[in-house]
């Protein structure tokens, strides 16, 4: 199976995630429109668990279970994905455990918590470890580990995202698209590669973290040693060779943005727009204000709102 879903799966996506949550908002972002260049945002933040991440981990978990028995789900997570997958198991009926790194977000680990499933820190500071316990874990009958970064069913349900940003604003000429472990763009650009070939998609990465972006650039994998960042959804650093093949079939450019840029759009998007953002969430607006420039109608991703005290109080919020 491809790691970047066709369109038909997409819609199949679109069909079943209807039953759970509507159409998320796209509205325009007149303090970032500028000359030659409208900017909208597309919000993700009022789904369940306060990001994208429930689309594709329910779309995921529901079809596994129209084909095998499923007694527990698992995942590695530095947060939101653990939460959608805890989330999605509530919701379906499944027994959930959730592998953290050292110090997580803790917004992000009480909302693991309050949706019932086990949580397994692993003492490591990254998520690498924190991968290797789950997938460990998960080797047995009946466990499913719901890997965010290759799971082939997944993607699609971000796919979706590209579908409604179509249907809500059929003139959009770029859409820039925060990039971790690359389910999100992947998902995104199939669908609008394919219905609108011609629309720009740029990915953003943090300046500590860009492993995908080197990949993307060189066509290779290239890991790097840390992934120290603000932006906890952004960190990742051992990029899956088959993830990076797909992006470079699909994503136009990535840029890059530091982590003082991702504390301004913080500021800038709650005191001029009224949205709230986590840093992974307001990576777009970041390369935004940062001058990435795109003409005609551009959609700016905001997929998270799972904002740390910390980082709060370094953003002046």
């Amino acid at each position: 199976m491809s790691i970047s879903p066709d369109l038909s799966t997409v819609r199949e996506a679109q069909k079943l995630l209807r039953n759970y949550f509507g159409m998320t908002p796209l509205v325009k972002a007149p303090s970032l429109s500028r000359s030659g260049a409208e900017a909208y945002f597309k919000i993700e933040t009022g789904l369940p668990t306060g990001s994208f991440k429930p689309r594709g981990a329910l779309y995921a978990l529901a079809t596994d279970l129209q084909r095998r028995s499923i007694d527990e789900v698992t995942a590695a997570s530095t947060g939101n994905h653990g939460a959608a997958v805890a989330f999605a198991a509530k919701t379906l009926g499944v027994r959930a455990t959730i592998f953290l790194p050292e110090n997580p977000n803790p917004v992000k680990l009480r909302k693991i918590a309050e949706l019932g499933a086990r949580i397994a820190q692993t003492g490591a500071a990254d998520l690498a470890q924190a991968f290797e316990h789950a997938k460990e874990y998960s080797n047995r009958s009946g466990v499913y580990f719901l890997n965010d970064a290759t799971d082939p069913h997944l993607p699609a349900g971000p796919g979706v995202i590209g579908l409604e940003i179509l249907e809500q604003l059929p003139q959009v000429t770029a859409v820039f698209v925060p990039m971790g472990d690359t389910a999100l763009i992947r998902g995104i650009a199939a669908a609008i590669k394919i219905l609108a070939p011609h629309v720009k998609i740029v990915g953003v990465q943090s300046e500590r973290a860009p492993s995908y972006c080197l990949s993307w650039r060189q066509g290779r994998p290239v890991p790097t040693d840390t992934c120290n960042t603000c932006a906890d959804g952004l960190a990742t650093r051992t990029p899956d060779a088959a993830n990076v093949a797909a992006i470079r079939e699909v994503v136009d450019d990535v840029v890059l943005v530091s982590e003082e840029r991702m504390i301004d759009a913080i500021r800038h998007l709650s005191r001029h727009e009224g949205v709230l953002a986590e840093p992974s969430g307001a990576a777009t607006t970041a390369a935004w204000l940062d001058r990435a420039t795109v003409p005609g109608r551009v959609v700016l991703l905001v997929t998270g709102e799972n904002i740390s005290d910390d980082v709060r109080h370094r953003a002046g919020i």
